[in-house]
């Protein structure tokens, strides 16, 4: 028995065989949420091989039962590439969510926005993203499964559900492109202005590993950012980790509005 199918059996004991709907990893500062799902809560450090979310903000473990009437599995923090150096640190959790029969996945992160209409407390949608950071997790992958398409990386429905969600909310969520950097240090203002010369519309450290990771095991994945600062160079902003954890709230209650919106609107 792989890895992923011993520790899906080990949650499915705890927290029953039922398949989870959904999939949601929450990003910085974000990871309150999970204490809003009624269910089961499962400590990352009980399930042998998940990485110890190393950073302030994230909550360590995993919570699986109901949400607005859906079964969902939310992973209240994730290890990030620049924790290890492994772009492929989430693959386990993720490999751990297919097993469990999920299909659907939707990630969270802290960002900083590119755009003056994007401002500090509002949410982005992910329409594209840019892997900025030059490496990719399914390096050293032997099968030709490597060679994953990304055209549709950002489900063009659950995008469109969420779109939705956010307008009955009265919550603005535009569209943008995410670029990601390795972290952990911030991105200089020369930075900024290439990402803008790219097409990105936000920045951030983490998402992107783990929508390539989703759609190599067959997972549809969607993403919204909450913008915690502006890009460096672009407001007087003083900007670091505990003014990420410190902005996170200001669009976190859009984001939950927003999800739970989403997830009341699915029809079964």
């Amino acid at each position: 028995m792989s890895k992923s199918a011993e520790l899906a059996a080990l949650i499915r004991d705890r927290a029953g065989p039922e398949a989870p709907e959904y999939g949601l990893i929450l990003g910085s500062g974000l990871g309150h949420l999970s204490a809003q799902v009624d269910g089961v809560a499962i400590r990352y450090d009980d399930l042998p091989g998940f990485p110890h979310a190393g950073v302030s903000g994230h909550v360590p473990q995993l919570v699986i039962g109901q949400l607005e009437g859906r079964r969902v599995a939310v992973f209240g923090g994730r290890s990030h590439y620049y924790e290890s150096g492994r772009a492929d640190a989430m693959r386990l959790p993720l490999e751990v969510l297919a097993a469990l029969g999920c299909q659907k996945l939707i990630l969270t992160n802290a960002a900083g926005s590119l755009r003056a209409d994007i401002p500090t407390g509002g949410l982005m949608l992910l329409n594209d993203h840019i892997a900025f950071a030059g490496t990719n997790p399914l390096i050293g992958e032997a099968t030709d499964a490597r060679f994953v398409p990304m055209t549709d990386a950002h489900d063009a429905e659950m995008r469109g559900a969420l779109r939705d969600a956010a307008a009955a909310e009265g919550v603005e969520m535009p569209e943008g492109v995410y670029c990601w950097f390795s972290g952990p240090s911030f991105e200089t203002p020369a930075e900024i202005r290439a990402a803008r010369v790219l097409g990105a519309d936000a920045v951030g450290m983490s998402t992107v590993p783990e929508i390539i990771l989703a759609r190599f095991l067959g997972l549809r994945t969607a993403a919204i950012s909450v913008i915690t600062n502006m890009g460096a160079g672009l407001s007087d902003e003083s900007i670091s980790h505990d003014h990420t954890k410190a902005m996170a709230p200001l669009g976190a209650a859009k984001l939950e509005a927003v999800l739970r919106r989403f997830l009341k609107g699915q029809v079964r």
